[in-house]
């Protein structure tokens, strides 16, 4: 006979749903407090600012083998998620909880943002994009329009100057205009710096004029021993009233880096470029110029050097001069040189 009450009955139920419930919210809790995977390396998650949720949940579906839907789910119903844009790092043994909590608040990680020394500003815009979300082709419309330019101080000949290369740590989703104001405080930062703005006023040239002449000064040679040399070279040509006479700007004016030999038809070209007709400094720098370039400028030699041609070994140094009967001699030899390998 069972003399259990209705009482024992429900209180035997309840209890079962209470451990049900238990083991249920502590596999649950598990669940979202275990690592998305445990070893290998960083992975990340990118938001754009249009995406949807279920793009988001698809990256993570992708890091951790799927296990995530129903966590998303169910926590979503309690934290809806607004999308908020960035690059969120997914960091070995952190858990699903962590990663939508840094989703929910936008803690996103910054982009160690390389930015080298590039002969363009389209080349530039062509890192930035592989980097940041910006698109290269918008990018560099924007480099080459001159309102552009102005709303930050430059034109689109002076741009180049602005950008001092160097590693930056940025935001994934940084705007143009953010960007361009976080270069503005580096430039101003790197002027600062040392000895820069002294030197700087001691040549009596503005930044873009130094930033102009290392431009010539690092395509003329990458021995950055050698260009501090390089560097007084064209100093006392400018002092002098000398043609600068540069052959890097030549290519420039051409739209040629490759060539190997200045012919006659080059040295023609009518450009303000062309430093073999215009005196002075071209108009703007031919390239982002590296800080050893600039600094050489800074810190150039004092000699009285006039002439420089590449040496006859094509080791990537140069043969200086002080007159043009010297140099007409290194010249010589070099051609001879250039007609031994057949370049033309």
């Amino acid at each position: 006979m069972n003399t259990k009450s209705p009482l024992f009955y429900f209180l035997w139920f309840t209890g079962g749903l209470l451990v049900l419930a238990l083991g249920l919210g502590f596999a649950f809790w598990r669940g979202i407090s275990a690592p998305l995977f445990d070893d290998g390396e960083t992975q990340y998650v990118y938001v754009r600012p249009d995406d949807s949720p279920e793009k988001v949940l698809e990256q993570l579906k992708a890091i951790s083998g799927g296990y995530t839907v129903t966590y998303w789910k169910i926590i979503n119903e309690v934290r809806p998620y607004k999308v908020r844009s960035g690059r969120y790092a997914v960091e070995p043994g952190e858990s699903f909880l962590t990663i939508y909590h840094h989703l929910l608040r936008g803690q996103q990680s910054p982009v160690s943002l390389i930015l080298p020394s590039v002969r363009t500003l389209d080349r530039l815009a062509g890192v930035l994009s592989r980097s940041l979300m910006l698109d290269s082709a918008e990018v560099a419309m924007q480099f080459a329009d001159s309102a552009f330019a102005a709303s930050n101080g430059y034109t689109t000949a002076t741009l180049p100057a602005l950008f001092i290369p160097n590693t930056y740590e940025v935001y994934w989703d940084t705007s143009l205009n953010s960007f361009m104001e976080r270069m503005e405080k580096e430039n101003e930062r790197f002027w600062n710096q040392g000895d820069r703005e002294e030197k700087a006023q001691q040549l009596n040239m503005s930044h873009e004029e130094i930033v102009t002449l290392a431009s010539i000064v690092d395509e003329e040679t990458a021995n950055n021993a050698e260009k501090p040399r390089v560097a007084g070279l064209y100093l006392n040509r400018l002092h002098q009233g000398i043609h600068l006479q540069a052959d890097p700007t030549v290519k420039f004016a051409v739209g040629d880096v490759t060539l190997r030999r200045i012919l006659n038809k080059h040295l023609a070209i009518d450009s303000p470029y062309n430093t073999y007709i215009y005196k002075g400094l071209p108009p703007g720098p031919i390239r982002i110029p590296s800080v050893a370039g600039i600094d050489a400028v800074l810190h150039h030699e004092h000699h009285n050097y006039l002439y420089m041609c590449a040496k006859e070994d094509f080791s990537g140094t140069h043969n200086f001069a002080s007159t043009f009967a010297e140099h007409q001699q290194n010249a010589r030899r070099y051609q001879r040189a250039l007609n031994v390998r057949g370049i033309r």
